[in-house]
Order: structure tokens, then C-alpha cells, then sequence
């Protein structure tokens, strides 16, 4: 087969789903030594993803952003073009015109489950013409699919739910744990993690977060529930790790309001680090004293885990899809209830025994998840779709 990848999101451009984008076909690419693929990038992307072999290999630039008219319009075109035997769509924003049979992967139906005013910088009007357009493309996508990749047993049954599909054309493929973030201690020494710790404003002990400032991550609840918790512990910093962006601004406005927030101050009690490289957000992972994860809804749920590959205890929202993921890895409070989240918060930082044997399952845990497992099953779905 000729298979065609939509690239656009490949790397740390598409954040999560960069991660995603990045790790399947690049794990797709080495497994595979029999089918031909056509990579979709976008300009800010192109030079990142390298070709390994260029008799199996080919890498197009388009200059089409996501979730515009030109996607529509302009995208199914390119694909024509390339006499595709198959596309994917690693994201719900499949061409409605599309040319050729696809497979979409549906990480969530956040769109669907958790619309928020909160979620976008448009008035309410333009947000209401959006969401909608969003839904029609989802519901194409959908229905029109060869195959539906889901990234969890929840997201599966959401979709059915939902779309009223057939079972047996959702696909479960779970997500990995980057090789680049599991722990390499012998690669760092104390001085250069403290050194790290030190330009950042960061000093021990500190909880943390990674991940997107979107609403539906519950990371105000979060802020909120930190002011209450550095009543009792007052040497403790919450660090907050995602690319600086419209959500994070918000957010450091409101830990400001809080007197929670100093910029460029070792004396603030929440740190912003902006956007972290994988060799340095190890450490990050492997000094915290514990991981936070207060989302109300998740497809997956995948920097906890990375936070467990690095020998970092997790406690999460038991909401969704992080039940499912996180398995008995995790302590898990109610996201909407501050009173169980202070609880819980309260109890890992007490319990160093609790969190020594968090770290134990964590290490177990993240062995049922493996990127090179998912390009696997990937390509299966291909396959099937012949």
C-alpha cells in the first residue's frame, strides 16, 4: 500500500498530539518494511521529521494550519494527488471531501462532552459556529471512516455511545511511554539536576504538574486547592510545566491574584517554566516529590505515565479514561470535590512509604504501554482496511 499521514501535529508543535504523531510514525516507519508512506508536514514541522529511507519514504510540505477553510478546501487535493491507497488522520479534522479511504484516530469527544466558553478566545456566538462545525466534522469522520483508532477502552465506548457505530470498527490502540523520558540517571549528575532546578526558580520539595492549560484540566481546582495546602506546608512550590499559551497566561493571572505567583522570583509559590525538552523534563519528573493530575475528562491520559517512568508517584482524578490507564498505580481523588483532592494531596505528602510503593507500581505499570505495541496494532488497522 501507498499510505498517506497527516504530519501537520508531528513533533513538539502538536504538543500531546505531537507526541503521538511523532511516535507512530516513527516507530510505524521502522516496523513496516513492505508498505510505502507519504508524510503530511506543515512548514514549522518539516525539517524535524527525518526520512530514513527515501525509496519508502516521502515527505510533502503543505502550508495548511488545522481546523481552517484551507484544511477543507485544500488538503483533499494534496491527497489526489498522491495516488493514496489509504490516509490517516492521526485527529478528528478529516477533510469532509476527503478522496481516498482513511482511518481517524479520536483521542476524546472533549469537543462533544466538555464545551466551554471557557476553552476559547472567540465570543460566544463565533464559539457556538465552531463548536458546531467541529461536531459536523467529527460525525463525518466518523461515519465515513474505514477504520476508528481509539486510545482507550473509554474513548471506545464514547464514540459508540455517542455515534451509535459498530464495535468492531473502533480499534483500541493504547498510547507509549517516550524512550527519551524514561530515566537516565547515569546521564545526569546531582549538580547538573540541581543547576536545572535553580534556573527555574524551582526549590524542593515541589509537586507537579504537565500538560495542557485547558479548561477541562482542572488546573485553577488545582491552584485553588494549593492555597489551602501551603497553610500547613508552607516550604512546598507546585510546579506547573505546559508552552506558554492563552490558557497558562490565565492562569498565571489567577495564581497572581492568589499571591501565589511572582514572576522571576525563587520566593513564588507556583512555578511556570514555560515548555520543557524531554532531556530536561526528566528531572523535573524524577525530583518532584509527587505528580498532580486534576482533569475532569481524559481520552488517555499519558503524562502521569511518563511521570511513573521516571520514578515520580502519581495522584490523579478518577474521572474517565485514568482509572482504565493508571490502573492500582495511582491514588485518585474526586475532581470536583476539594475536600477528597486536599485529602489525597495531603496523605502522599505524609506517607513516604505510600509513595515508595506508588513508584514500585508505576514501574509495572507503564510495561503495559509501548509506542512500538501501538504502531503494531497501527498497522494492523491498515491492513484490515484493504
Amino acid at each position: 500500500m501507498l499510505i498517506g499521514i497527516d504530519a501537520r501535529f508531528y513533533g513538539p508543535i502538536g504538543k500531546g498530539l505531537g507526541r503521538y504523531v511523532q511516535e507512530v510514525i516513527d516507530n510505524l516507519i521502522e516496523i513496516d518494511q513492505v508498505n510505502k508512506y507519504v508524510i503530511f508536514l506543515g512548514k514549522e514541522n518539516f525539517a524535524d521529521f527525518k526520512i530514513v529511507d527515501s525509496k519508502r519514504v516521502k515527505k510533502i510540505m503543505i502550508n495548511i494550519g488545522w481546523y481552517g477553510f484551507k484544511e477543507q478546501l485544500l488538503f483533499p487535493f494534496y491527497i489526489w494527488r498522491e495516488h493514496l491507497d489509504l490516509m490517516h488522520f492521526p485527529h478528528f479534522n478529516v477533510p469532509i471531501a476527503c478522496p481516498v479511504k482513511f482511518v481517524v484516530t479520536i483521542h476524546d469527544l472533549i469537543l462533544i462532552k466538555y464545551p466551554t466558553l471557557r476553552a476559547t478566545t472567540l465570543n460566544w456566538l463565533f464559539y457556538k459556529i465552531k463548536n458546531l462545525a467541529y461536531k459536523l466534522i467529527i460525525s463525518s469522520a466518523i461515519k465515513h471512516s474505514q477504520k476508528i483508532i481509539a486510545v482507550s477502552d473509554f474513548t471506545k465506548k464514547d464514540i459508540i455511545s455517542q455515534f451509535k457505530v459498530l464495535s468492531e470498527k473502533v480499534v483500541v490502540t493504547y498510547e507509549g511511554v517516550a524512550e527519551t523520558l524514561i530515566q537516565k540517571q547515569q546521564n545526569q549528575n546531582d549538580l547538573e539536576k540541581k543547576d536545572f532546578l535553580l534556573s527555574n526558580k524551582i526549590v524542593k520539595p515541589y509537586l507537579l504538574y504537565v500538560g495542557n492549560g485547558y479548561p477541562h484540566k482542572n488546573l485553577e481546582g488545582l491552584i485553588k486547592a494549593f492555597q489551602t495546602i501551603i497553610k500547613k506546608y508552607d516550604n512546598l512550590q507546585l510546579v506547573l510545566v505546559g508552552r506558554k499559551d492563552y490558557f497558562y497566561k490565565r492562569l498565571k493571572e489567577y495564581a497572581k491574584e492568589l499571591n501565589l505567583w511572582q514572576e522571576n522570583s525563587i520566593d513564588s509559590k507556583i512555578i511556570f517554566p514555560d515548555f520543557v525538552p524531554d532531556n530536561k523534563l526528566n528531572i523535573l519528573y524524577n525530583q518532584a516529590l509527587f505528580y498532580i493530575f486534576p482533569s475532569f475528562y481524559e481520552g488517555f491520559g499519558l503524562p502521569p505515565l511518563e511521570a511513573m517512568a521516571n520514578g515520580c508517584p502519581v495522584v490523579s482524578s478518577n474521572r474517565t479514561s485514568l482509572p482504565e490507564i493508571l490502573g492500582q498505580a495511582s491514588n485518585y481523588f474526586n475532581p470536583e470535590d476539594q475536600s477528597d483532592m486536599l485529602c489525597q494531596i495531603e496523605r502522599l505528602i505524609n506517607d513516604s512509604g505510600l509513595r515508595k510503593r506508588l513508584v514500585k507500581l508505576g514501574y509495572e505499570q507503564i510495561k503495559k504501554y509501548s509506542w512500538k505495541d501501538c504502531a503494531k496494532k497501527t498497522l494492523e488497522v491498515y491492513e484490515n482496511c484493504l
